[in-house]
């Protein structure tokens, strides 16, 4: 029986340091974390719990067969996050370059139920190639049980996307259909097709970061909510927007106790909003001298500006703000303001 039980801790511990050295040493030459390092970051010390960590694809064809890691180039569990239980899943480049077939959609397939289920907030790290061009018509079903779960869940539990990487084809719906988005300057992309298929219908030259950079979908497409130039920063404010959600539909915010004097007078705000009409200021000035630390959490602050959308706490209770911002377009409502 110890033997047994030496072999089975070995093969966890395989699994934990990933395909071979050199797959991990190229995630940190491209400033990026392994897909276990970044859970860790997310949840609290010691809460992740991993379902299906040894299911490996049954493909074959093309090679597959001689290349059947372990967890199938998906990490799936749940934890908490300040106490409270969050459900994950964490593509891992270094396995197949972190594409979606069969097992590996199944593996997400179930931890969305599972979260669904449990009315618990659901947070995806994606860093992957898109469908497993290999698997063909099983990968990209499996894309369309993702879609249909994301739909489904909409609006019932928190849906969290991270970009770490290159979110490719498929790939690139569902973070889309999520309610919160993050991406990673320079290492993160999301594009429906790469530069050299836009290269060769159009003609266009364009880099990765260009087509589906961060910048781009922060300032221009809206697609993104957050942005940010390194991984632990990132996965640090997600944690943040995680306390100040409800796990779902059914339950209220988290309060905190309040240290800052709910009834406290706010003499700045003569001196922050001008008398005169015509004079411009800047309205988040007005908000965190309201709210509680004078702390806000913005979503889209580089994406249509002449609004101002945050999360803050009003005596420990966490509200939203809608406010329209006098120092862009002098806080007009244009189409993407209105979005």
């Amino acid at each position: 029986m110890r033997e047994h039980v030496e072999e089975l801790d070995k093969l966890k511990q395989s699994v934990l340091a990933g395909p071979d050295a050199a797959a991990t040493q190229r995630q940190y030459d491209k400033g990026k974390l392994t897909a276990y390092e970044r859970i860790d970051l997310l949840l609290d010390p010691g809460s992740f719990q991993e379902i299906e960590a040894l299911r490996r694809h049954r493909a074959t064809g093309f090679g597959l067969e001689h290349r059947r890691h372990h967890t199938d180039g998906v990490v799936t569990g749940w934890g908490t996050v300040e106490g409270r239980t969050v459900f994950v899943f964490a593509q891992d480049f270094r396995i197949l370059g972190g594409a979606l077939g069969e097992a590996h959609a199944q593996k997400i397939h179930k931890v969305m139920d599972l979260a669904l289920a449990a009315g618990a907030p659901l947070v995806g790290l994606y860093d992957g190639a898109g469908a497993r061009i290999q698997e063909g018509v099983t990968a990209l079903a499996g894309f369309g049980g993702i879609f249909a779960r994301n739909t489904k869940a909409s609006g019932v539990i928190p849906q969290i996307s991270v970009i770490l990487g290159p979110c490719a084809g498929g790939a690139a719906y569902s973070p889309a259909l999520t309610d919160f988005v993050f991406m990673i300057r320079e290492t993160a992309q999301i594009f429906i097709t790469g530069p050299d298929v836009v290269a060769a219908v159009t003609g266009e030259r364009v880099t990765m970061n260009e087509l589906g950079g961060a910048d781009i979908h922060s300032r221009t497409s809206g697609v993104t909510h957050l942005t940010y130039d390194d991984e632990p920063s990132c996965l640090h404010d997600v944690r943040h927007l995680l306390s100040m959600l409800p796990a779902n539909n059914r339950q209220h915010p988290p309060t905190v106790v309040c240290t800052d004097p709910p009834d406290r007078r706010n003499e700045s705000l003569y001196d922050l909003v001008p008398l005169d009409g015509n004079r411009p200021y800047d309205v988040r000035a007005v908000i965190e001298e309201i709210v509680d630390d004078h702390e806000i959490f913005e979503v889209h602050e580089q994406w249509a500006a002449n609004v101002v959308c945050a999360f803050a706490r009003l005596d420990g209770h966490v509200v939203g703000v809608v406010a329209n911002q006098p120092n862009m377009l002098a806080g007009v409502l244009d189409i993407a303001a209105s979005e």
